[in-house]
């Protein structure tokens, strides 16, 4: 089926995980498109000041606070979106926590709680999602990572969770697909994005965690997931450097492997010990508010990949401009040549 979507300002958009991080970017920048929103997390305090703050601008965004995890507290969700707007029309599974450590060392309990809200709380959701855009379409879009296609040490439950994500995101668009319903459902997969996510994760490591470079800005992975709001897309990688690693592990996995062994351990590492007053958000929420976690590294404001990915006609165009330019190039310098020849 073509599914067609609406623009962003004749939505109303769910998403989870919206109190920090890619949720905040993502609500911040859809509500400026005119979207409608209703927002979910944890933090009922941090939920209330971002709506506020939407609402004081003349948008709107409703707060819904809750656990994903909850399949009642995400049904909470749809019920609001339901009775203030009438409706949704495209949901975004954000929510998601990490667990730094080597797997062996994570306790059942912890690694059965992540997986609560990086899987489960992303099937309720769908299974919500679905139920309300089976009738009226829409899109539903689920956060994965570049970890969805790729695993490596110290965050594998985390990887673990994103891998379920992806294979059931996989199947449930082909389900839906068999059965002609108006859902465009995509994954979204974000390289290393400056968020509170190292700050938020269970660390059981002597050090504090940190991002492996290269680091890309929350912003990207906003605009690729309010692109596929309004644009039926699979799936989509942010940042280059995410899309380059998952290949090398597909095509070279033996190599990549070796790479990844010889690399990401100190990569995750910072030289800092671990904070006496760590607070992480596994169990319970931690503090909202915040779009970027703070990393001292260069991080790209863009992804050129993404942008080509999303937009190819706009990067045809560019990439016809600078071969145009450079065959001109080319060809003033062969001129200058030929007359120094005559001359």
């Amino acid at each position: 089926m073509n599914v067609k979507l609406k623009k962003l300002s004749d939505q109303v958009i769910v998403i989870t995980g919206a109190s920090s991080g890619i949720g905040l970017v993502t609500a911040r920048m859809a509500a400026k498109r005119g979207a409608r929103l209703v927002l979910n997390a944890r933090n009922a305090d941090a939920l209330e000041r971002v709506c506020d703050e939407i609402n004081e601008r003349g948008e709107q965004a409703v707060p819904v606070a809750g656990d994903v995890g909850d399949f009642d507290d995400v049904h909470k969700i749809a019920d609001e979106a339901i009775r203030r707007f009438g409706g949704f029309d495209t949901w975004v599974n954000n929510a998601g926590v990490s667990i730094y450590g080597r797997m062996l060392d994570q306790s059942l309990e912890d690694q059965r709680r992540l997986f609560d809200t990086n899987y489960w709380g992303m099937v309720h959701g769908s299974m919500v999602a679905c139920a309300h855009l089976r009738s009226k379409g829409g899109a539903l879009i689920n956060v994965g990572s570049v970890l969805s296609d790729i695993a490596i040490p110290i965050q594998g439950t985390y990887c673990a969770s994103k891998h379920a994500v992806k294979g059931y995101t996989d199947a449930l668009r082909l389900e839906l697909a068999e059965e002609g319903a108006p859902i465009s459902v995509t994954l979204i997969k974000p390289s290393t994005i400056d968020t509170p996510y190292v700050h938020h994760a269970k660390n059981l490591m002597p050090v504090e965690p940190q991002n492996p470079p290269p680091v890309y800005a929350p912003e990207p992975v906003a605009e690729a997931i309010l692109h596929c709001a309004e644009h039926p897309e699979r799936d989509v990688f942010v940042g280059g450097a995410g899309k380059m690693l998952a290949e090398a592990g597909h095509h070279l996995p033996r190599l990549t492997d070796k790479w990844i062994e010889g690399t990401m351990f100190d990569a995750q590492q910072s030289d800092r010990p671990q904070s006496n007053n760590r607070r992480d958000s596994l169990y319970s929420p931690s503090n909202g508010g915040k779009e970027r976690g703070g990393y001292p590294g260069h991080v790209a404001e863009s992804s050129v990949y993404t942008k080509a990915k999303l937009h190819p006609v706009i990067a045809g165009s560019l990439i016809a401009g600078l071969g145009f330019a450079a065959f001109a190039g080319w060809r003033s310098l062969a001129r200058n040549n030929e007359n120094k020849n005559y001359a």
